[in-house]
């Protein structure tokens, strides 16, 4: 699985990530108090896709240059 859970402090309701310990690029998604870490892939498109305000899914098209 590429999504990954990221704790949110119940008390503060505040998200903290060291983004020196991450290479390349990554995105954050947060919806109902909940959060997740995926990286982007290095060629390719990452869609989320959202209903009713809601993200629904992540999704990946992933792709290489000839």
């Amino acid at each position: 699985m590429r999504l990954k859970d990221i704790n949110i402090d119940p008390s503060t309701m505040k998200l903290e990530i060291d983004i020196m310990e991450h290479n390349g690029s990554f995105a954050i998604v947060v919806c109902d108090g909940k959060a997740k870490f995926t990286e982007l892939p290095s060629h390719g498109e990452t869609k989320i896709v959202t209903h009713q305000g809601k993200i629904k899914r992540v999704k990946y098209d992933e792709g290489e240059e000839f």
